[in-house]
């Protein structure tokens, strides 16, 4: 498969370029310093900040991959990211958009979401508010689209590739806790780019 993956040089989007690697696909990672990737990827120069130039990267791809993430200071940025990359899909024909999501707006108990909750951490309000607002952009298109949230605590960690998918709901195991590490994340996300399970849909991960 051949995969286009923005933002492999950050946490989550390393792990998602080592996983596609190691499976054996054809994957173009898209950064603004491709000598920060490792050796021997296949890359090209490039950012999120015009629909032309991403349609001409992603064309010809059976999907992209956005691991993209906004800086602290203007989270909104990941709204405007995610209207070009909804344009760019449509010019280019790709036939597939693959967003890594945020886990603020999966719900800890019927009809309350992890936002509503009045649980999250100040300090974290931006960026969750700014993935909300990006995944209602995907779900008011017409691409085909997947938004995958990870658990509440996502970090670098095991590769273990045990864990349990979700649609809505966030996810913790028997203490409670809701946690999934990037590297089983990546599996995830991986198998759902070579088995589709929720296309035009959200899905989220945790142990």
């Amino acid at each position: 498969m051949k995969v286009i993956l923005y933002g492999a040089t950050g946490k989550a989007g390393s792990r998602i370029l080592q996983e596609l690697i190691a499976r054996g696909h054809d994957v173009t990672a898209v950064a603004r310093d491709p000598e920060k990737l490792p050796p021997k990827v296949e890359s090209k120069r490039g950012d999120l900040d015009n629909v032309d130039a991403i349609a001409s990267v992603i064309a010809g791809a059976d999907a992209v991959v956005s691991a993209y993430g906004p800086p602290p200071d203007d989270t909104d940025q990941l709204v405007a990211v995610t209207e070009r990359l909804i344009a760019a899909v449509k010019k280019g024909g790709t036939p597939r958009l693959i967003v890594v999501g945020g886990a603020a707006s999966l719900e800890v108990a019927p009809g309350v979401t992890l936002i509503a909750s009045g649980h999250l951490p100040a300090a974290y309000l931006p960026i969750a508010k700014s993935h909300d607002k990006a995944l209602k952009l995907l779900q008011a298109s017409d691409i085909n689209w997947t938004y995958f949230s990870p658990a509440a605590f996502f970090e670098p960690g095991e590769r273990t590739g045990k864990f349990r998918l979700g649609a809505n709901e966030l996810i913790a195991d028997e203490k409670g806790e809701s946690r999934i590490s990037m590297e089983d994340y990546a599996i995830a996300l991986v198998n759902e780019l070579e088995h589709p399970a929720h296309e035009r849909a959200r899905f989220t991960v945790g142990y």
